[in-house]
């Protein structure tokens, strides 16, 4: 989800610590005839691996942008892509206002995922927000004013970003929520600028029923757990299908967690990782910030609509999307490992994935899911 890692980091894999995160084979809507990028929130394509990815190719990518490197480079903790810090020569380092002005940040897009397409259209995101004055880490230009291309050798895509320092907020008070709210109404206004016509949407189709597809299909679930654990996705889609018909999109972070955020002393919050940019509903990226549903979260939670409200109109009856957006982020959640289980990083990381715990742990988190939904 987060390919930086952070929202993958834990080994347990519960959907608490991920909130810090028909029949088989049979999808139960047609796939969509206009949109067929909608297909698979993880690639139409077989993934592959970064093996072309030797440490020359790494340097060589980095200096398309017209800078020489040092040589020195480091993985950067990505469990999608792979993302590595490149130590760049400077003429005059007593000239740098910051230390992370010695380094560019270079990102491999994992092969198969998105298309040329629809990185585009994150970058033009960025690059809207970039120009909308809102703080947001932007892709830099090669020199013949693109922003992404193939690694040398490859035909892996990469991107290459400044290295901006700052502090992922494990706590923000009140005046620091309002600020993340106004922040956050700013780039939802950007968003709605223009469509990104090639992006996943978020929606009970690709996010729901397809997930659980792809689950049923590849035998992820234990056969004595498969059967409950369909039905109760099924019907937590079928009950939130009014509220997600009502509700306006545009494009949105869609992976706004507080890992995603962070805060320096200079520019205040900013977002990086629009890796899982969706056009979806902008409560998605709201109530990721402050998760929780306890009295406190939800007077957080206010807060930071208030902040939001000083800037951009909240549709107040979006946030009964809360509950079905919690519940397919850990169907999606689920999806992603299996989809990935090939790669060697994933089994390493994610242990307990495929257990029968992890499965009964799963169902009744979306159990309660749906209880939440059916009383709302």
């Amino acid at each position: 989800m987060d390919p930086y890692g952070r929202l993958s980091s834990t080994g347990g894999l519960s959907n608490r610590a991920v909130l810090a995160i028909g029949g088989r084979g049979k999808s139960r809507y047609p796939p969509p005839v206009t949109e067929p990028h909608t297909a698979s929130a993880w690639g139409d394509k077989e993934t592959e691996f970064f093996y072309e990815l030797t440490p020359d190719r790494i340097i060589e990518a980095a200096e398309r942008v017209g800078v020489r490197c040092t040589g020195r480079s480091m993985a950067l903790n990505s469990m999608e892509n792979r993302v590595y810090e490149v130590e760049i020569e400077v003429p005059d380092p007593a000239a740098l206002k910051s230390p992370s002005e010695k380094s560019r940040v270079v990102k491999f897009y994992r092969p198969g995922r998105w298309s040329r397409e629809q990185i585009l259209e994150e970058h033009r995101f960025l690059l809207d927000l970039q120009a909308g004055d809102v703080p947001v880490v932007a892709p830099l230009p090669f020199p013949d004013g693109s922003t992404l291309q193939n690694a040398p050798g490859t035909e892996v895509w990469f991107t290459v970003f400044p290295k901006v320092g700052g502090r992922h907020p494990d706590e923000m008070n009140s005046e620091q929520l309002l600020r993340v709210g106004r922040q956050l109404a700013r780039l939802h206004n950007v968003g709605a600028e223009r469509d990104a016509p090639q992006r996943v949407r978020l929606d009970l189709e690709t996010y729901g029923y397809r997930n659980l597809d792809f689950l049923l299909e590849s035998e992820a679930i234990p056969e004595r757990i498969e059967e409950a654990y369909a039905e109760t996705v099924e019907e937590i889609c079928e009950l939130s299908e009014p509220l997600f018909e009502e509700a306006s999109v545009q494009r949105i972070h869609g992976d706004c967690h507080l890992g995603n955020l962070i805060w320096s002393e200079e520019k205040g919050p900013f977002w990086v990782d629009f890796d899982d940019m969706v056009v979806g509903p902008p409560i998605q990226d709201l109530w990721l910030i402050v998760p929780g549903r306890d009295e406190e979260s939800v007077e957080r939670r206010e807060i930071l609509y208030q902040g939001y409200e000083e800037m951009r109109d909240l549709d107040r009856h979006s946030t009964r999307l809360i509950e079905p957006l919690r519940a397919l982020r850990f169907v999606h959640f689920s999806a992603w490992i299996a989809k990935r289980w090939s790669d060697p990083a994933f089994p390493r990381r994610f242990e307990h994935f495929g257990t029968e715990g992890y499965w009964q742990e799963q169902l009744g988190d979306l159990r309660d899911q749906l209880e939440l939904i059916r009383e709302a």
